[in-house]
């Protein structure tokens, strides 16, 4: 068994001229953010049909009782549709649908995203499951888990919008029902979890026969999943996280004994470099989180960044974006930005105002899905939701609503 080099860091804000300087820089109206002065452009003798400006991504916001779906780029509702009292939210992976749990299983969204005017539709497609849990989109195939029977449902992303999509649909049975998740990998190698009622241990991968490549049993509490560059699979734990490449699996310890849970993965397919949630005191109230980890799956190193004082967030605040660096979204407001190669916050973007952590995780609270550039802010406090460029934090627009945001996810 190969384990990781253990570090843990803490960070000062490095630059916080960005954050004075940009406070002023917000647009009120998307046209005018977004506008691009014919006068800034060189004259020119080409008359040649200009390409075409591609579709605005959409926006799923869930709220309770229902679904808006917002034009990404105006930040106009598009559509409001109706759905259960509590319901998550997460890409389908084809850049247009979005899978929405609901009581029986996961109901198909069609944003309309990809078509000019495209219709918003909640579609009948049900994917049933029970205890509908999470989705992974990765190497053309939509992974959907369901909790209640540790049942993995396979589809292939580009029969999302075709008619028998369910039909098509492959189920691999489960075990032993738990909160788990699966992968399917490039060759046809099957990740999933392993665990039960009580408790989850572990995970095991089996080749596009059925037999078992490799398990592993090191991992208590596993929770989440990423896919990190050369397809690296990453899981978290109570203690550290797990790895899964090239057939095996990889301990990586944490270094605070015996409670240094990572939850959730933050990846980029194009860097080796994770970032996970981190939590070290396994009796600490409230949802609110203080450090970071951040994973090298070539050397095997799990750093844990301390983040500056008064900068936390929740598992719905962390997302990954231009450069492949890091985005928190912090209780002071701002979307702070974390290079995963230095462990450094390199800068500040205040979007919203300070706000207090969840009394439960499903709760209401601040949230960040990116797009490109691009990331979508909800602001459930005020009822907004707004689009912030990455690039220079600039807010690019807002849209006011009539309901409280809750969920959040991003098609285009």
């Amino acid at each position: 068994m190969k384990r990781s080099t253990l570090r843990r860091r803490h960070l000062a804000v490095i630059s916080t001229a960005a954050v004075l300087t940009l406070s002023a820089c917000s647009a009120d109206d998307p046209d005018d953010a977004a506008d691009t002065s014919d006068d800034t452009r060189p004259a020119s003798s080409d008359t040649s049909t200009p390409a075409a400006e591609p579709a605005s991504p959409r926006v799923a916001v869930s709220y309770e009782g229902g679904v808006l779906v917002l034009d990404g780029r105006t930040m106009e509702v598009v559509e409001d549709l109706d759905s259960e009292e509590f319901t998550r939210l997460n890409p389908a992976g084809d850049g247009r649908h979005v899978m929405v749990t609901v009581a029986d299983g996961f109901r198909l969204l069609d944003t309309g995203a990809g078509a000019e005017g495209g219709e918003a539709v909640m579609t009948d497609t049900v994917i049933e499951a029970e205890l509908p849990g999470h989705v992974v989109t990765h190497a053309g195939k939509t992974v959907l888990y369901a909790d209640g029977t540790s049942d993995t449902t396979i589809i292939e992303t580009d029969d999302l919008a075709s008619a028998d999509v369910t039909e098509s649909a492959e189920t691999v049975p489960g075990t032993e029902a738990h909160h788990g998740v699966s992968i399917v990998l490039e060759d046809g190698t099957f990740v999933t979890t392993v665990g039960d009622e009580e408790a989850r241990s572990g995970a095991v991968a089996t080749d596009a026969s059925g037999a078992v490549v490799a398990e592993s049993d090191e991992c208590p509490g596993i929770h989440g999943e990423g896919t990190a560059a050369d397809e690296v699979v990453v899981f978290g734990c109570e203690d550290g996280a797990l790895l899964f490449a090239d057939g095996e699996f990889r301990k990586l310890a944490a270094p605070d004994e015996p409670y240094g849970r990572m939850g959730n993965a933050y990846v980029s397919e194009t860097s080796p470099l994770v970032v996970g949630d981190y939590k070290d005191d396994q009796d600490a109230e409230g949802y609110l989180l203080q450090s970071v980890t951040v994973i090298d799956t070539v050397t095997g190193e799990l750093d844990v960044v301390d983040l500056p004082e008064g900068v936390e967030y929740t598992f719905r605040d962390v997302a990954r974006g231009p450069g492949d660096l890091a985005y928190v979204l912090a209780t002071d407001g701002s979307i702070h930005v974390l290079d995963p190669e230095t462990r450094q916050i390199t800068d500040a973007f205040p979007v919203i105002d300070a706000w207090e952590g969840p009394a439960e995780w499903q709760d209401p609270h601040p949230a960040i899905k990116v797009l490109g550039d691009t990331a979508w802010v909800t602001e459930p406090a005020t009822r907004t939701v707004h689009a912030v460029d990455l690039t220079d934090g600039t807010v690019l627009g807002s849209a006011t609503l009539d309901v409280e945001p809750n969920e959040i996810a991003v098609a285009g």
